[in-house]
């Protein structure tokens, strides 16, 4: 299963590779899984989340909640799976950024807004993600379930780029991942590419806001 993620990501173009990316977190790196070229391709996304529910059939998940953007689509496919799987109705709710969608994870915290919050009180909920390089998304979506009542179960990412520092540690709580595709990501000012004056990718990712702020 650890390849078969990343063999999906692969065949809608979703890695790119050997360039200058600024992640969520505002750390630089080379490698960038673009999640963004998967979800315009629904059989693809609905096989994520497929993926994410068959993990998880028989835990006795009542609702699946994720960070948006991205993970508010995977959290309704694999809800939608998990009800099918599992002979009941899994709900999907997601949590969104406090600042907004163009903060940063660190300058962010994640709230449950649209009254979601109730879905969560007393339930067994199944934390998922995206991506994760650093975490901060997850445990700060998993701080919010926490908030609101809800009862944490299991995390799971579809991608984990950085397996030695994400895991269950991290969240207090039991951690997976679909696949794990090890990217090394940098602080700004020791980060090689921009030592070496790599142009940033201001297309995907966060380089565009990245270079606007350095301009202030």
């Amino acid at each position: 299963m650890k390849n078969n993620i990343i063999d999906v990501l692969k065949k809608v173009g979703a890695i790119l590779i050997n360039d200058h990316f600024v992640y969520t977190s505002g750390k630089h790196g080379d490698l960038y899984i673009n999640k963004d070229f998967l979800y315009p391709h629904a059989k693809e996304t609905s096989y994520v989340g497929m993926m994410f529910a068959e993990k998880f059939k028989g835990k006795k998940i009542e609702v699946v909640v994720a960070p948006a953007v991205g993970g508010a689509i995977l959290c309704t496919w694999t809800a939608h799976h998990l009800s099918r799987l599992d002979g009941k109705e899994v709900l999907s709710v997601y949590t969104e950024k406090d600042k907004g969608t163009t903060a940063s994870a660190a300058e962010s915290e994640q709230i449950f807004r649209r009254g979601y919050d109730k879905y969560v009180k007393g339930k067994k909920v199944l934390v998922i993600e995206d991506l994760t390089t650093t975490g901060i998304s997850v445990k700060k979506t998993v701080e919010a379930t926490k908030k609101a009542g809800g009862i944490i179960v299991a995390v799971c990412v579809m991608v984990n780029r950085n397996p030695q520092n994400v895991n269950s540690k991290l969240f207090g709580a039991p951690f997976y991942a679909l696949g794990e595709f090890p990217a090394k990501a940098y602080e700004e000012n020791v980060c090689p590419l921009c030592k070496r004056g790599i142009p940033i990718n201001t297309i995907v990712g966060h380089g565009k806001k990245y270079l606007e702020n350095n301009k202030k």
